[in-house]
């Protein structure tokens, strides 16, 4: 297993790390540890979950209980802002709810510290200013060791920096954004504003949601038991499922079989060829998936092969 620093840290984290937001609804109590064992055992170490994962932050509750005896080869990642009840402050990124999230946040993970606390979604409600205070108040206290934030553009990551610097708050250190072969969004603007600004990023839905996997193809019944063949999910699969983006599998599923590998391997090794990649969020609700997202990261794409998949996915 390969670990990097997470932005200007001295915080090494695993280059694939295991998304949690499987955890209290596909995967109960007893897979949740099976599958955070699997991972660990395997080197990774960073945990990334968030207090609206599972019905009532069960995801939380579920990972303090697997990681149990095990606190200390952790990096805990957890993520605020979401909506956890229907009053006014039970979401956002206002001082009142941070220490109010974090305390129930520390008690379902039965933990004392978070090593990353992220905004999880930007709160228009709130100045920044007064999150990144509320936010340094906890790192100065000892229950966060980093912070981050997630699906923040890049002028955010700029504003933040400044303040952050200004009034000698600790800064964030990673920005955690869907980004993926078929979601390249990102590089227009946030990875510029990372690299200047001195922070990883965290890919999300890294295979698009399973797209990336190699089970779909066109003018295919959609696989029994994946998130894009569950009815459930049909808003999500009408955007991923159309043409344009069948046709673009075509070609990395034709790219990665030229080169010995699979369009998995091709999705993750990808990302983890990045430099400005600090760790890649690849969720799992089974051992033996984990195992795969391992695996593919070992594929390190030369300046070539990049170019290729650029020349393939870049819009």
């Amino acid at each position: 297993m390969e670990y990097r620093n997470l932005g200007r840290s001295g915080l090494q984290v695993s280059v694939v790390g295991l998304g949690c937001n499987n955890f209290g609804r596909r995967c109960d109590v007893d897979r949740t540890r099976e599958v955070v064992h699997k991972a660990l055992d395997l080197g990774i170490n960073l945990l990334d979950t968030a207090d609206i994962y599972g019905p009532g932050g069960l995801s939380e509750e579920y990972l303090g209980k697997a990681i149990e005896g095990k606190r200390h080869d952790v990096v805990l990642a957890t993520k605020f802002a979401g909506p956890t009840g229907e009053g006014p402050m039970d979401s956002g990124a206002s001082r009142n709810h941070i220490m109010a999230a974090v305390e129930a946040s520390l008690r379902r993970l039965n933990t004392d510290y978070i090593d990353l606390y992220q905004v999880h979604f930007p709160d228009a409600k709130t100045p920044l200013d007064e999150t990144l205070r509320a936010l340094d108040d906890l790192v100065r206290a000892g229950k966060v060791r980093y912070i981050g934030n997630s699906n923040f553009a890049g002028w955010q990551v700029a504003e933040s920096h400044w303040i952050a610097k200004t009034n000698h708050f600790a800064p964030f250190v990673t920005a955690q954004n869907q980004y993926n072969l078929l979601e390249r969004n990102v590089e227009r603007e946030l990875v510029p504003a990372c690299n200047a600004y001195g922070l990883s990023i965290l890919p999300y839905f890294p295979l698009a949601s399973g797209f990336l996997t190699g089970k779909y193809h066109k003018d295919q019944p959609l696989p029994e038991g994946t998130r894009l063949g569950n009815p459930a999910a049909a808003p999500m699969a009408s955007r991923i499922l159309n043409d344009a983006n069948y046709a673009v599998l075509d070609r990395l599923e034709a790219f990665a079989t030229a080169h010995e590998h699979t369009m998995l391997e091709l999705a993750i090794g990808w990302l983890a060829s990045l430099p400005h990649v600090g760790s890649v969020i690849a969720g799992a609700t089974r051992p033996e998936q984990v195992e795969q997202n391992v695996a593919a990261a070992s594929w390190k794409l030369t300046a070539e092969e990049l170019a290729e998949v650029d020349t393939i996915t870049k819009k």
